[in-house]
């Protein structure tokens, strides 16, 4: 099976703790977005903000990486908050701005509004976006 290529939505200091950790969460912790996704496919990590709750802008990718295996699981992280998590094999990479992008991912129909798609925290691109992001993220070693 071909893999498939998403976009996780997180603030860049909670992307910084996934990468420390080699996993990923997906809106807040839930589990069905993650259950969507599979061996093999990568995720790359969009920043709208630096810090979570706080408003300095970051509009960057800032992580990409690969599906370990198809293990869920959850970890408890305290005050009740027990999330859903996958391991990923996260790549050295650029992190690198979306702006001069824009015009070029088809995933973003309205380029005047181009951050709705990212409204939900978790969305399939096709491979050719992918391509075209991982290219600036991984300069000499596309993925496939």
């Amino acid at each position: 099976m071909s893999p498939r290529y998403w976009i996780i939505v997180a603030s860049r200091d909670h992307v910084q703790r996934g990468l420390a950790g080699g996993f990923t969460q997906a809106n807040h912790g839930k589990a069905a977005p993650l259950r969507r996704m599979h061996q093999g496919d990568w995720i790359v990590y969009y920043s709208p903000k630096k810090i979570f709750g706080k408003a300095e802008p970051c509009q960057q990718f800032t992580a990409i990486g690969q599906l370990k295996d198809e293990r869920i699981y959850q970890q408890d992280m305290g005050n009740d908050f027990v999330p859903y998590r996958r391991d990923v094999e996260f790549k050295d990479c650029n992190e690198i701005p979306i702006r001069p992008l824009i015009a070029e991912l088809t995933f973003i129909k309205d380029k005047q509004h181009w951050g709705a798609p990212f409204r939900f925290g978790v969305l399939e691109i096709p491979a050719q976006d992918f391509q075209r992001i991982a290219a600036q993220m991984l300069p000499g070693s596309i993925p496939r």
